[in-house]
């Protein structure tokens, strides 16, 4: 009998066993987040000293940080915890993630710094460049921020793209996240399958 057949029949009579699972962990921090949900560095009342040193990969896709500096941004949460990530894709997962947890701070890297490791700046006062043919962090749209209007505009003469503030890019790595989830994993397939042989 196929396998099919014998669900209908089960089904149908009512014989299929029900399968006790093992319990879910719910345990919470106090504020609703699941714990797994947390981020897992200590507390850190001073995020951004040595903020590469304490927060050296992106928590949600492993990604280098020095590396990606250009894109990264750090979340400082209301209890201290904080997340360091790649880019605002990776960000929003966090604040998606910690949805009880109240953002104390939330830093981007200042792309139109000349300095080699772009210092992190407040993105309530970054001017972001969205969807331009700047490379996109995790992302097939680019989103970068910069600390200086004016370099924004600057950039966006040369590679297109709009202006917005932090809250139009936040809203744009959501409205990116399915076809980038997608996009992620067909790459990182593709890179197993290279690897494999």
């Amino acid at each position: 009998m196929k396998r099919r057949d014998l669900l209908k029949s089960a089904l149908a009579t009512g014989t299929i066993a029900t399968v006790a699972l093992p319990a879910v962990a719910t345990a919470s921090a106090g504020d609703g987040t699941p714990m797994q949900f947390i981020p897992k560095a200590p507390k850190d009342p001073q995020p951004l000293e040595n903020e590469l040193e304490k927060y050296p990969k992106c928590p949600y896709c492993g990604m280098d940080r020095t590396k990606w500096n250009h894109s990264r941004h750090l979340v400082h949460y209301d209890d201290d915890r904080v997340d360091g990530t790649c880019s605002i894709h990776c960000l929003s997962i966090s604040l998606s993630l910690n949805i009880d947890r109240g953002p104390k701070a939330v830093y981007a890297a200042d792309f139109g710094s000349a300095d080699k490791i772009k210092p992190l700046v407040p993105v309530d006062e970054a001017t972001y460049l969205i969807g331009s043919k700047l490379k996109g962090t995790m992302s097939m749209r680019s989103k970068m921020a910069f600390a200086d209007a004016e370099a924004a505009k600057s950039a966006m003469a040369a590679k297109g793209g709009e202006l917005g503030d932090f809250d139009a890019a936040l809203t744009a790595a959501y409205l990116d996240t399915a076809k980038d989830t997608l996009m992620i994993r067909k790459r990182r397939a593709e890179r197993r399958r290279k690897m494999q042989g």
